[in-house]
C-alpha cells in the first residue's frame, strides 16, 4: 500500500481526469459527506469513537466542508453510533458549527443535540408508509407531527435544518412510488421551515429519467432547486448517472459517502452510497470545482478501509490503488 503522499504522485502520474469543461453543469458542487453517519451505521461491527473522530478530520483535511458526523439516535435503533456524545468530545469545535450536521430523529435527540453545542441538524422522513413504520414506528402523518417541534426547536435555537426524504425512487415493500405522493410528502416536510431537502433513492432504483421528472414536480410545486440536495444510493450502477442529470436540472448539493459506504439499517436491499471519490473524479474531469483534493481522499478512503479490514468498493479508489488495496 503506498505511503503517505504518494496518492498524489500516483494521480499526477495518470494524467487523468483529462479536463473538458462542461458548459451544462454548475461551476461549483457541494459535497454533503455522509461516511461518518450514513456509511458506518450500517456496519457489522462497532468502529471505535477514536476511529470515528480520525475519520472526520481526514476528511476536512481532503477539502471536505460539510461532513454529517453522527447520529443521536437511540442506541437500540443503531448500535453503531451509541457513542455519538463521544465522538463530538473528541473533536471538540471542529466537530460543530452549520457544516457539522448530526441526525436527530425526535425532541429527545434534539435535546442531545443542543446540549453537545451542535450547529447544524437532520430529521429523516420517509415518502412512504411502510418505511415510516419500519423506520421510526408512525405513519408519515405522525413522523411530521413529530418533526414540527424538532424543526422549530432548532430554529429558533439558531441551527441549520436539513430534511432528509427517504424512499422518493421506489420502496422494496411497496414497490414504484408515485411522483406526486414524493412532492406531496416534501412539500409538508419542508413547510415546517428547514433549510434544505435531501432526496433519497434509498435502495437505489432511481434512473436519469425518473430524477428528471420528480425535480420538475418539485419546482412546479415551489420548491427552489437550490434547497435540493440529491442522494443516491448505487444499488443497480446509476448513482453517478443519476447524479449528473440533477446537476443538469441546477442541483448544487450532492450527498456521498467515501469509499462508497453506507446502506440502510431498515432497508435491506440499500447498498452503499455514491462514492465521494467517484463523484470527484467524474466532476473534477467535467471542470467543476468541489474544493476537494482527491488524492488526500483516496488516502482517507484506503486508511477507512483498513480499520474495516475490508477494500473500498470505490471505482477510483480500485483504480489508484491497485493490486495494493
Amino acid at each position: 500500500m503506498p505511503v503517505r503522499g504518494e496518492w498524489q504522485d500516483r494521480l499526477v502520474s495518470t494524467g487523468l481526469p483529462q479536463r473538458e469543461p462542461a458548459t451544462d453543469l454548475p461551476p461549483t458542487v457541494t459535497i454533503y459527506e455522509v461516511g461518518p453517519r450514513d456509511g458506518l451505521q450500517n456496519e457489522k461491527t462497532v468502529v471505535p469513537a477514536t476511529v470515528k473522530a480520525e475519520f472526520v478530520r481526514r476528511l476536512a483535511a481532503a477539502g471536505l466542508d460539510t461532513i454529517e458526523t453522527t447520529s443521536f439516535v437511540p442506541a437500540s435503533w443503531v448500535p453503531q453510533l451509541a457513542d455519538a456524545t463521544e465522538v463530538l468530545d473528541l473533536l471538540g469545535a471542529e466537530g460543530l458549527g452549520p457544516r457539522r450536521p448530526v441526525l436527530v430523529p425526535n425532541e429527545r435527540g434534539l435535546d442531545r443535540a443542543l446540549e453537545a453545542g451542535v450547529g447544524a441538524v437532520a430529521v429523516f422522513g420517509s415518502a412512504t408508509e411502510t418505511f415510516a413504520r419500519k423506520n421510526l414506528n408512525r405513519s408519515v402523518a405522525e413522523s411530521l407531527d413529530m418533526f414540527a417541534p424538532v424543526v422549530a426547536r432548532a430554529r429558533d435555537s439558531g441551527l441549520w435544518v436539513r430534511a432528509y426524504l427517504s424512499m422518493c425512487f421506489g420502496d422494496p415493500w411497496e414497490g414504484p412510488v408515485p411522483v406526486d405522493q414524493v412532492v406531496d410528502v416534501a412539500a409538508r416536510l419542508m413547510d415546517l421551515g428547514a433549510d434544505q431537502l435531501s432526496l433519497g433513492d434509498t435502495i437505489g432504483v432511481g434512473t436519469t429519467g425518473h430524477v428528471s421528472r420528480l425535480l420538475d414536480a418539485l419546482m412546479a410545486r415551489g420548491i427552489p432547486v437550490e434547497r435540493i440536495g440529491v442522494h443516491f444510493h448505487d444499488t443497480y450502477g446509476q448513482a453517478l448517472a443519476n447524479t449528473m442529470t440533477a446537476l443538469r436540472h441546477g442541483v448544487t448539493v450532492v450527498d456521498a459517502s467515501t469509499g462508497g459506504l453506507g446502506g440502510c439499517p431498515y432497508a435491506k436491499s440499500a447498498t452503499g452510497n455514491l462514492a465521494t471519490e467517484d463523484l470527484v473524479w467524474a466532476l473534477d474531469g467535467a471542470g467543476v470545482r468541489t474544493g476537494v483534493d482527491l488524492g488526500a481522499l483516496v488516502e482517507t478512503s484506503v486508511w477507512m478501509a483498513g480499520q474495516l479490514g475490508r477494500p473500498s468498493p470505490s471505482r477510483v479508489v480500485k483504480a489508484l490503488a491497485g493490486s495494493d488495496d
